[in-house]
């Protein structure tokens, strides 16, 4: 399980032309989904996310999670993280978990997770999501810039 963590001060994300999801203050999370990827994996990405401290308090030190600060979550399927570029130049997608069914099971269990966890933070309704599979189109404004890679160990 990979995903790559953008602090943004907004995004949104269209399909077709028609917006699906927006946000405010928060963050934009890429999810990609491996062959070996598991719930208790979700569950571990998740609440990593939920907890990270990556907002700045009162003193300027990144030190808030973004429950803290009342923030959203943006997640959008992305299974090109899981590609592999370590042979020739043509990326390979044999990490990715397939069928893209099951990888679709995945990612909504991922996005109740993610929802459950900042329910508990009181973040009811501040999680989003794009439509697995589609061709979106994703238009955000970085704050910071901070990113953040996870990967599961």
């Amino acid at each position: 399980m990979k995903a790559v963590i953008q602090r943004v001060d907004g995004a949104e994300l269209s399909v077709d032309g028609n917006a699906v999801a927006k946000i405010g203050r928060g963050l934009a999370v890429y999810v990609g989904i491996e062959q070996s990827d598991t719930e208790a994996d979700v569950i571990a990405m998740c609440g990593k996310i939920c907890a990270m401290r990556i907002f700045s308090d009162d003193a300027g030190k990144m030190n808030l999670s973004v429950a803290d600060v009342g923030g959203e979550i943006l997640l959008i399927s992305n299974f090109t993280l899981c590609a592999d570029i370590s042979h020739g130049n043509r990326p390979s997608f044999t990490g990715a978990m397939r069928p893209p069914a099951a990888a679709s099971v995945m990612f909504d269990y991922c996005v109740n997770v993610m929802c459950d966890l900042m329910r508990e933070r009181g973040g009811a309704d501040k999680v989003k999501c794009g439509v697995f599979g589609a061709d979106m189109r994703i238009t955000q404004v970085n704050s910071g810039p901070v990113t953040i890679v996870y990967q599961k160990s």
